[in-house]
């Protein structure tokens, strides 16, 4: 498999909805998110909005047309807004370390990767795309609690900056390995 990784602009990912539908439906539609069909249709609509966000930036990996995987990030808004799981991510940390650990910074909001592509490398290639010129280092993002890929982003030097809920689920969030608030803080319990 002979994948290349491009960072691309709005329109220029769009052209790609299919491919990215496809990868979204087989990443997602496994264990922890169990999504279906339809809810990748509904990320197509919502990629739609997205990538006029202020800071949107998104990579894709290829093999000739094929989309393998993809990731989309954007600039966090101030404060943060007040649905998806944006305020329980605020809950978690408190206004204060939301305000300034997050907002403003370069949250990753998707990574994707086709199943049968895990082990290649084209997971971290993508993270890196969308975080490289991250301002001040400050990517973050978050997850659910239960995924695998918590381990993978460890294991890419993220730091788990919220504990899941007592029973494990749920979901943490994690901040990129140059983020400044790492120094400041502590590792969760």
């Amino acid at each position: 498999m002979a994948a290349a990784v491009h960072r691309l602009a709005g329109r220029d990912l769009l052209a790609h909805g299919a491919g990215i539908r496809a990868v979204h439906a087989a990443a997602f539609g496994r264990e922890p998110w169990h999504s279906l069909p339809a809810d990748a249709d509904r990320y197509l609509e919502r990629l739609a909005r997205d990538v006029t966000r202020p800071g949107f930036t998104a990579a894709l990996a290829l093999d000739g047309e094929r989309v393998l995987g993809f990731a989309t990030a954007w600039t966090s808004s101030t404060p943060l807004p007040a649905d998806r799981a944006y305020p329980r991510v605020t809950a978690a940390l408190g206004a204060e370390r939301t305000a300034a650990w997050l907002c403003g910074g370069r949250e990753v909001d998707e990574l994707a990767v086709l199943p049968d592509t895990h082990g290649l490398g084209l997971g971290r290639t993508l993270l890196a795309a969308v975080t490289r010129d991250a301002p001040d280092g400050r990517c973050w993002l978050l997850t659910s609690a239960e995924a695998a890929a918590v381990r993978f982003y460890e294991r890419l030097g993220w730091w788990q900056a919220t504990s899941p809920a007592p029973d494990g689920n749920g979901i943490v969030v994690l901040l990129g390995p140059d983020h400044p608030a790492r120094a400041a803080a502590a590792p969760p319990q």
